[in-house]
């Protein structure tokens, strides 16, 4: 199977509601009136792209065999309640080895402007 290395993922849009971000934060014990919290990149950035990754058929990603193995953010800033912000995937390397394929996989999250907000980065490791 050939890779999907630089393959690119139309934009996304994503309102942060403000309900579903405080009941983010009341999940994972933050304070809800703090704003929308870091982690909830997780939703906005990675969760919002990673689809088109996984419904691609070129990318053949089987669930069956996946394993999230790794996952980091960075920050600009982070967003606001009812903010709109844009997030792009692409995958950066796809490559096999031991009987096991490594996709790590990019998200670029910017705001209304164009400005960059977040970055997010994971790696999906397939087993053969």
């Amino acid at each position: 199977m050939a890779g999907v290395a630089g393959r690119t993922y139309p934009p996304v849009t994503f309102r942060i509601e403000p309900e579903r971000a405080a009941a983010f934060a009341r999940a994972i014990g933050a304070n809800p009136g703090a704003g929308v919290p870091p982690t909830f990149a997780a939703v906005y950035s990675l969760g919002a792209t990673a689809p088109q990754l996984f419904g691609d058929a070129e990318a053949a990603v089987d669930f069956a065999r996946l394993l999230h193995a790794e996952q980091e953010f960075t920050w600009a800033r982070h967003p606001r309640p009812s903010e709109t912000v844009t997030s792009r995937g692409r995958v950066a390397s796809d490559v096999n080895r031991r009987g096991m394929r490594f996709v790590t996989f990019e998200t670029e999250t910017t705001d209304a402007a164009g400005e960059p907000l977040c970055r997010s980065k994971a790696l999906f490791v397939i087993r053969s």
